[in-house]
């Protein structure tokens, strides 16, 4: 009786290493995640299990400190305040030499500045109109932050021809960012107080702008109970429904207060924290999600609550972990580009996601133990109701991607290929107050400028003239006959004797392109002919300048910014399958996602396709948005990827079936990836209603990405491509393989991973005892 164990040891040990095939099918009924100590067998416990297991045990202990951190991070923020600001600084471009300059030889140019604009249908120079404005303009200059106002009757250039429309210009002692806004409020107050009795009275300026910005609100109120109503679908239970929101909102709380504290310390934009609360929700809801819907998957099949949870958090834990590192490296891509506050905002973005992923892995746990019986109960009572097992539609679906995969592929490759394609148009820049509200005092006051001294007048080029007074004379005349300028002010000196300024009108808006085309053309041609004449310098800037140097920069980069998030995320997806094919065809369906939403904010933001329904104007698409929905939602796009391909690989390893492990890995993901999309889908959607642009720009853009990712790509492309490739999609060379880390996102590639260390270990013994063998 003791024999035939030893005899079947020895035979086990004497085998040459590799024998039994790694291969070789596996029994069908063998479950994946029974391997090893998440059914409390003798194997290695991983970080994993280790975590389930502590949050278990320390529960209350893991919730209190949850509470502590959001609570604490919320206090601090509100006491301390925040220290948001726009650094879009470009240093080594002509915009920001020119504002450099004056900073250092001419503050009292370097501040913002306030147009009051007026209009009178019987013109403004009455006595009756110019002294209620005089008044007025007197009342303004003693306000707080005004350094001087210009009044339209000092000089008659501020006067339109048919004398109907006047503007004065109020000049502030800092940037518009740094002026208070309820300081502006005040300087708008007492303006409008002139108008009446046909006088018009209406406010521009980028002060005026950021001060009448309405809140948002309601845009993540709408989010949250839209995702709240699809979860009570999908689990049929409000408890079960209401984790993942918690765990949003634990996780979105925490980073928002974190981010408004290093706002002191570090440069970050001041649109940070309602992106952060859009990407936040959707990614804090999408991971616990994941982690619940294993979890209540292993419920289902009678697993006891406990070792429910820590195979959940070995398996979609694992995979969450892996997904939310892939986000990051994408955002963290964005440093790369260099690009001032949008550095900042890359950050506290990954912070954001840093956090929700550590609150799916150990705030969840806790909260699954804590209700862990009444959660199964309804899971139970809602399995125990359906009509059909979990994935059977799915496996019909797949079954029949399957048998036609080519039409899979070519049919929506060629549709997202044809969304991408005003990609080619896109123009990028910034929203100015022509595409604001028509009910806003700062639209107001753009139409009447444009209506009394010309489109451009909206958006002037400052010229700086390093030179005498001869060469800025010499550069006002060469500009005033200059094709595309409609008018240009005679030189204003500044604070040093070789210093002056002019004044650039060009006879097309701000956002055309015509403006971007005339600031090109006087850097390169026309002012280099002028400095060759006089050997003065001569630079192009002021805002309009600055956005074109900005988009310029942003272009420039992105190919650079789109090789490094590709590349590394590649790499990681290497490591992780063990295959080349498989992140190279991520990349590509990635990139298609990414294409596609991009090109319909084109059609919508730019080209004014279905912009009405938004209530936003054709303009251009701000220069920012591009990189950062590209570094989101690449990031986004492999979640569903690992998710997907994770339970794929678990079942090849399992029986190395290909087309068995398309069917399964779908049937078992399919359900929770599209509730995931369609959650996430709400959320960003949502975004829709709040009144910025901007942020009208990111949730339709990363709506419209989502909703291709997972239901055109990952539940259509992804299986067809997967089923063309077959084995080879997870196909290795042997040289490559030895030199990348394995990172195992499953628990049989952990075993299959441990296999192949035993059998090398073996394979190095072997060799070192051939040549003592020999000798004997």
């Amino acid at each position: 009786m003791t024999e035939q164990p030893r005899a079947e040891s020895r035979s086990r040990s004497q085998s040459p290493a590799g024998t039994r095939s790694d291969s070789a099918p596996r029994p069908h009924h063998e479950d994946p995640t029974a391997a090893g100590s998440s059914d409390g067998g003798p194997g290695r416990r991983s970080v994993f299990e280790r975590l389930a297991g502590w949050s278990g045990r320390h529960r209350w202990r893991a919730l209190a400190l949850w509470a502590v951190v959001l609570v604490g991070a919320t206090v601090a923020a509100q006491a301390v305040g925040s220290a948001y600001q726009n650094d879009f600084s470009l240093p080594g471009t002509q915009s920001q030499q020119v504002a450099d300059k004056l900073a250092a030889d001419a503050p009292d140019q370097a501040g913002g500045t306030v147009q009051i604009v007026l209009e009178h249908p019987d013109g403004v120079r009455s006595a009756a109109t110019e002294a209620r404005v005089t008044s007025m303009l007197a009342a303004v200059r003693d306000l707080p932050h005004v350094a001087a106002v210009e009044s339209p009757y000092s000089g008659g250039y501020a006067i339109s021809r048919d004398g109907t429309i006047a503007y004065a210009t109020v000049l502030l002692d800092a940037p518009p960012t740094e002026v208070p806004v309820e300081d502006v409020h005040r300087v708008m107050d007492t303006a409008q107080r002139a108008s009446g009795d046909g006088l018009r009275v209406e406010l521009g300026g980028e002060a005026v702008r950021g001060a009448q910005e309405e809140g948002g609100g309601a845009a993540e109120g709408a989010g949250i109970l839209a995702a709240l109503v699809i979860l009570v679908l999908l689990f049929g239970s409000l408890l079960a429904a209401s984790l993942p929101i918690v765990i949003a909102v634990f996780a979105v709380g925490a980073a928002v207060g974190l981010v408004g504290l290093a706002s002191h310390v570090a440069v970050v934009a001041d649109f940070t924290t309602p992106l952060m609360i859009l990407v936040g929700l959707g990614v804090g809801i999408d991971y616990a999600l994941l982690v619940f819907s294993r979890y209540r998957s292993e419920l289902v099949r009678n697993v006891d609550r406990e070792r429910a949870v820590r195979r959940a958090l070995d398996s979609a834990g694992r995979t969450v972990f892996f997904a939310g590192c892939t986000v990051i490296i994408a955002l963290m891509g964005l440093v790369v580009l260099g690009l001032g506050a949008l550095q900042g905002v890359a950050v506290a973005v990954a912070l954001t996601v840093l956090v929700t992923m550590l609150a799916s892995l150990t705030l969840l746990p806790a909260l699954l133990s804590i209700m862990g019986r009444r959660i199964e109960r309804a899971v139970h009572r809602q399995a125990s109701r359906a009509r059909s097992a979990d994935g059977d539609r799915w496996r019909r679906w797949s079954a029949f991607v399957q048998r036609h995969p080519l039409p899979a592929i070519l049919v929506p490759v060629l549709a997202l290929g044809a969304l991408c394609l005003p990609l080619g148009t896109m123009h990028l820049g910034f929203a100015d107050a022509g595409n604001d509200s028509d009910s806003s005092t700062s639209r107001q006051a753009y139409d009447l400028l444009g209506k009394g001294f010309g489109p451009g007048f909206n958006g002037p080029l400052l010229v700086l003239v390093e030179g005498d007074v001869q060469a800025a004379r010499s550069a006002h005349d060469v500009l005033a006959d200059t094709r595309g300028i409609a008018a240009v002010s005679p030189p204003m000196p500044s604070g040093q004797d070789d210093l002056a300024t002019l004044l650039v009108f060009p006879d097309s808006k701000p956002q055309d392109t015509a403006t971007v085309d005339l600031v090109d053309r006087l850097r390169a041609d026309v002012l280099p002919d002028v400095a060759a004449n006089t050997g003065a310098t001569y630079l192009v800037g002021g805002a309009t300048a600055a956005v074109v140097d900005f988009s310029d920069a942003v272009a420039d980069r992105m190919a650079l910014f789109v090789c490094v998030v590709v590349g590394l995320s590649a790499l990681l997806l290497m490591a992780v399958f063990r295959s080349l094919l498989i992140p190279l065809k991520a990349a590509v369906l990635n990139l298609l996602s990414v294409g596609a939403s991009l090109g319909v904010i084109t059609l919508v933001f730019q080209n004014g396709v279905a912009g009405g329904l938004l209530g936003v104007e054709p303009g251009p698409v701000e220069a920012f948005v591009p990189v950062m929905i590209f570094a989101i939602v690449f990031g986004l796009s492999m979640d569903y990827e690992v998710f997907l391909l994770s339970r794929m690989h678990e079942e090849w390893e399992r029986t190395r079936d290909a087309s068995r492990a398309i069917s399964e890995g779908l049937a078992t993901t399919a359900r929770v990836v599209t509730a995931a999309a369609a959650i996430m889908v709400v959320v960003f959607a949502a975004f829709l209603l709040d009144p910025s642009r901007m942020l009208k720009q990111f949730g339709l853009g990363l709506a419209v990405a989502i909703l291709l990712d997972a239901l055109v790509i990952r539940c259509l492309i992804l299986p067809a491509v997967m089923q063309v490739l077959g084995g080879r999609a997870w196909w290795l060379p042997n040289w490559l393989g030895r030199r990348l880390p394995r990172l195992a996102i499953d628990r049989a590639g952990i075993d299959r991973g441990d296999v192949d260390r035993r059998n090398v270990d073996r394979a190095e013994v072997g060799r070192a005892e051939a040549p003592q063998a020999s000798k004997g």
